[in-house]
């Protein structure tokens, strides 16, 4: 499978070509994202058919297991492809619980690029992203002196392309004062949809958005829609969900993780739907309602 097959094609980010259809690399550590995979060779087999099915992007952070994930990924496919871009994460930490406290200092952010440059095995990280607020929301405050630390290893040539995540409109804005800001990386989906201003937003200015959490949040009764929906198109919620996301902007580009090869495929061929112009407004009205459920570590 070439690029052009995988659903949406691809979008510019800065000099990179993203496939639209990435990888989200977080479902490789263990449960709860910490510590190793029960099976790693399967872990290596799904990012190596990922990358043989035309996937281009894949989306990781070194605080992913601790430091598993990025360990996996080198693993599997360094040397690595030409034309494989890989995104990470800064601005936050694993504690001995398995909790995910912030580390935003600036001295902290450096050790963090230093720790993906070296556990991935690169020279220079194609984009790295800026993790500001907590799991599905921005927190109010500047970003300036952190999105700063990252702009000066930028200059310094170690990271090409800098993004955000869990950010607000306005921190978007002071950051992209400070360097080129290329992707935003937020909470939302057909449930979830504060953001359709800042993906409107993004659009217009090139950016590139990715949601994560494709089914997360949707109290009983939008779930219920989203299945009826499914339902009616031969389909699963979750394929109709990453469809809808796909057509809601050429902007958005999809970052479903899995540690399963066959659901890889599912999740590729699912986010190929057409989906009708009633199914089109069935799904959009499920948008606006109270958001329920437990909500995983990111």
């Amino acid at each position: 499978m070439t690029d052009n097959e995988l659903p949406g094609g691809t979008y510019r980010v800065g000099d990179l070509s993203l496939t639209r259809f990435g990888y989200g690399a977080m479902q490789l550590a263990g449960p709860g994202v910490f510590g190793p995979p029960e099976d790693r060779d399967a872990a290596i087999a799904v990012l190596r058919t990922a990358v043989e099915l035309g996937i281009r992007h894949i989306d990781t952070a070194d605080f992913y297991g601790p430091h598993v994930t990025n360990e996996i990924i080198r693993e599997a496919l360094a040397p690595y492809p030409d034309g494989l871009h890989i995104v990470t994460k800064v601005g936050a930490r694993r504690d001995e619980r398995g909790g995910w406290p912030h580390a935003r200092t600036p001295a902290e952010l450096v050790q963090q690029v230093h720790d993906n440059l070296r556990r991935l095995g690169l020279e220079a990280l194609d984009v790295v992203n800026l993790r500001v607020g907590g799991f599905d929301s921005p927190e109010p405050g500047s970003v300036a002196e952190q999105f700063g630390a990252l702009a000066e290893l930028r200059e310094q040539g170690l990271i090409r392309h800098l993004g955000l995540s869990t950010v607000s409109a306005d921190q978007l804005a002071e950051a992209r004062s400070i360097a080129p800001v290329v992707c935003v990386q937020n909470f939302y989906n057909i449930a979830n949809r504060r953001d359709d201003d800042l993906i409107d937003l993004t659009a217009r200015q090139g950016i590139a958005y990715v949601p994560y959490w494709p089914l997360g949040g949707m109290s009983p009764l939008q779930s219920d829609i989203l299945a009826k929906v499914a339902e009616r198109l031969e389909s699963t919620p979750m394929s109709v969900a990453l469809a809808w996301l796909l057509h809601r902007s050429p902007n958005v580009l999809l970052i479903p993780g899995t540690s399963s090869v066959d659901h890889l495929r599912a999740n590729i061929t699912g986010a190929a739907l057409d989906l009708p112009a009633d199914a089109l407004t069935d799904l959009d009205a499920i948008g606006g309602g109270e958001r329920t459920g437990q909500r995983p570590a990111r």
